[in-house]
């Protein structure tokens, strides 16, 4: 029997780089079969060194033009474009009014994507998944923008013509992590991982990018908030993100040594313990700001009082369960985005730690090309960070302090 489909609709479409060893061609082909299409492999040049790029050029059927168009958007996202239209403009069109993209907006991933314009191909500036693209047609200028920030007027990219997204690839020659096969590491050898993440961030501020740490009041409970203190004194954190919990523990630990009223040296709960963060609270809010509190002489100690004093930049985003909050925390959760986009900027690696919502919150801003290190006794964070397109983020599995305290170690 005959089981092939109906064909109705099909397209040629390219495949380009290292799609042997980072396994781009079987996830394309894999793509166009599972969304209900058929192939043909027309053309394979793979190739004979590493340092080699292969190409493909893949026949892609389907049995209607719908079916077609939902395979073409999926494979696009993994380098392979349609010749038909490599001579093709984007199309656009004007947002309708503040606030609202036009109808069948091209919707972006955090990867590398170009759009093509009068017969060139333009870079799209800041790559950030889940928006749109703003084109400027007079400077020929594309810019990833985020919903709210769109004005009436502005031109939007609109479907997927003349739009072009460079898949993550296997360096060559290996770069740090990429001996790990899962996204999660749980049973591999977390040592040999703490000595690699080690490298990398000698190797990001040798190259002078920015180190960002996303970072969870659970550093505080657990005393792991010493070791970034420490990493933090030796200039590996020039960002740190993290919502009002991570401040107000480490402002409770630096005024009265406790942490959610447990003193943590002594390990025993104080007597009206669960008053001390609210107390830091107020403390703060009279200094005016953590900043303040630090230059009258108040703080003297801890994460914050570190980061005051080496010029750290830190953004604290509210959220509705926040006791005070502190000043510094921005309750507005759209303001706090754009301000994380604005801190993001120049920085090579991103290292988050004990934290669910702020870690997927910033790998939704940050582009693929950030290499990005989870650390969560929960091994669902890392799964989270990946299923929603962060591509580039690995986990290690493991508390906190015992990671903090090795990679202070290897540094």
């Amino acid at each position: 029997m005959n089981t092939r489909l109906a064909i109705m609709a099909r397209s040629l479409v390219q495949l380009s780089g290292h799609i042997i060893d980072s396994l781009l061609l079987p996830k394309v082909l894999d793509l166009i079969i599972s969304l209900g299409g058929e192939f043909e492999i027309l053309e394979i040049d793979v190739g004979h060194r590493r340092t080699d790029q292969s190409q493909a050029r893949i026949l892609v059927e389907a049995p209607s033009s719908e079916v077609l168009e939902r395979i073409l958007a999926k494979i696009r996202e993994h380098g392979a474009l349609p010749l038909d239209e490599e001579a093709e403009s984007v199309e656009l069109e004007p947002s309708p009014q503040n606030g609202i993209f036009p109808g069948n907006f091209y919707s972006t991933t955090n990867l590398p994507t170009l759009v093509r314009w009068k017969g060139t191909w333009i870079e799209v500036a800041r790559p950030e998944m889940d928006c749109a693209i703003r084109f400027d047609p007079e400077a020929a200028r594309a810019e990833t923008l985020p919903i709210h920030k769109v004005k009436k007027g502005d031109w939007i990219v609109v479907d997927h013509r003349g739009v072009k997204v460079t898949p993550l690839e296997r360096s060559v020659p290996r770069e740090p992590f990429e001996f790990m096969s899962s996204p999660v590491s749980i049973e591999s050898p977390k040592g040999l991982l703490i000595k690699e993440i080690a490298e990398s961030l000698k190797k990001v501020r040798g190259e002078g990018q920015k180190i960002l740490v996303v970072a969870g009041p659970g550093l505080v409970h657990t005393g792991a908030a010493q070791y970034l203190v420490e990493l933090i004194e030796n200039g590996y954190v020039q960002v740190l993100f993290a919502g009002n919990g991570l401040a107000v523990h480490d402002i409770e630990s630096a005024l009265f040594g406790t942490s959610l009223g447990v003193y943590l040296e002594k390990n025993i709960r104080a007597r009206e313990g669960h008053e001390h963060h609210l107390w830091a609270i107020n403390e703060i809010r009279k200094a005016g700001g953590i900043r303040q509190a630090v230059e009258q002489g108040l703080l003297t100690r801890g994460i914050f009082y570190s980061c005051v004093k080496k010029g750290v930049d830190f953004v604290l985003a509210g959220s509705i369960r926040d006791d005070g909050p502190l000043p510094d925390v921005i309750t507005d959760t759209l303001q706090a985005q754009d301000r994380m986009r604005e801190k993001i900027r120049g920085v090579g690696l991103a290292l988050m730690m004990a934290t669910t919502l702020h870690a997927i919150a910033t790998g939704n801003l940050l582009p693929a090309n950030v290499k990005t290190v989870c650390v969560d006794i929960n091994p669902a964070v890392v799964t989270k960070l990946t299923d929603r397109g962060t591509f580039q983020a690995i986990g290690l599995v493991t508390d906190v302090e015992p990671f903090l305290r090795e990679l202070c170690q290897y540094l």
